[in-house]
């Protein structure tokens, strides 16, 4: 049985200390695996910014959508402390989730 929809806010990272994207979404699951399968397309796929390091939950769309507002307002490291003070490790909580571990990144020249 599928599970009800959920407001989440989400941060994806490229790795430790990498790129970050913000967005909402009421699916965390699927949205996930949307973008490890590269289904989403644009930003994500094009920087490889598929590791969840942060997630917030909310009972209504609304304070989920003004909360991503106001963290992609925030400045890099307000955003970097937010994560760092749940996930120092900037762990995948997507494998929390069930979803499998994110292969390690290789570097451009095969490394």
């Amino acid at each position: 049985m599928r599970q009800e929809r959920q407001p989440c806010v989400y941060i994806l990272a490229s790795g430790h200390y990498g790129t970050l994207y913000i967005c909402v979404t009421s699916d965390l699951l699927a949205r996930m695996v949307q973008h490890r399968e590269g289904i989403t397309g644009g930003f994500t796929s094009r920087y490889a910014v598929h590791r969840l390091v942060h997630f917030e939950m909310f009972g209504e769309m609304e304070p989920a959508i003004l909360r991503e507002k106001q963290l992609k307002n925030w400045r890099r490291q307000w955003k970097i402390n937010l994560i760092n003070a749940e996930n120092p490790e900037w762990r995948d909580l997507a494998v929390g989730l069930g979803l499998d571990p994110m292969p390690p990144r290789t570097a451009p020249n095969g490394s």
